[in-house]
């Protein structure tokens, strides 16, 4: 696992996860995957694409998740 991806579900956060946390870890997670930090010209359609495909995913599963013991949820 990539060691710069944190835990965004409390009660691992203090507060909510935010869109932009969500997104920085949903390009970490494309980067560890792909191999580059950035990408070449040629291919930086389709690793926004997958960043953004990632981001979307977790905000459901951050939105999804029933945590017992902690009453709050993601607002979307």
């Amino acid at each position: 696992m990539c060691r710069s991806i944190k835990t965004l579900r409390p009660p691992a956060m203090p507060e909510e996860a935010t869109d932009a946390d969500i997104r920085a870890a949903a390009l970490q997670y494309v980067r560890k995957v792909s191999g580059f930090r950035a990408p070449a010209a040629h291919n930086q359609e389709v690793f926004e694409r997958a960043v953004e495909t990632i981001a979307q995913a977790t905000a459901e599963l951050l939105d999804g998740l029933e945590v017992r013991g902690a009453g709050a949820r993601r607002a979307s």
